[in-house]
């Protein structure tokens, strides 16, 4: 009998219509499932809609930035039961201190590599069988 590992969900977060796509695409070829949004308040509506593992969050887009979707998980605490938020931008430098304050914990250079989503995964499975 084999130890089929359950997928994990991600929702990805990122107003970059190729980045998004890449991100996803990495996660599906890993063996879990992606859903996409294009910001925040899309973000926001997926969460309200689905639970997930991890959230691949985007900092800098239009209508809603990842800083407000963080907060707005704090606030909502219902719906971030099991949620990883991981911040992957290009700037992240700048608001670490911001984002370490709101409970963020991972922040991941543009671009994802492939071995850092691995790394990821594993990590929070040790989480879990611990």
């Amino acid at each position: 009998m084999s130890t089929q590992v359950k997928p994990l969900r991600f929702l990805v977060v990122d107003d970059t219509d190729d980045l998004r796509d890449l991100m996803a695409r990495m996660v599906v070829r890993l063996g879990h499932l992606a859903d996409e949004a294009v910001d925040g308040v899309e973000a926001l509506e997926a969460l309200q809609r689905q639970s997930y593992d991890f959230l691949l969050l985007d900092l800098s887009m239009p209508r809603m930035g990842g800083e407000d979707v963080v907060r707005w998980l704090n606030e909502h605490t219902e719906h971030a039961t099991g949620l990883r938020v991981v911040v992957i931008t290009a700037w992240a430098g700048e608001r670490r201190a911001v984002l370490q304050e709101l409970g963020v914990t991972t922040m991941l250079q543009k671009p994802l590599r492939t071995q850092q989503l691995r790394d990821l995964i594993a990590e929070a499975a040790g989480e879990t069988r611990s």
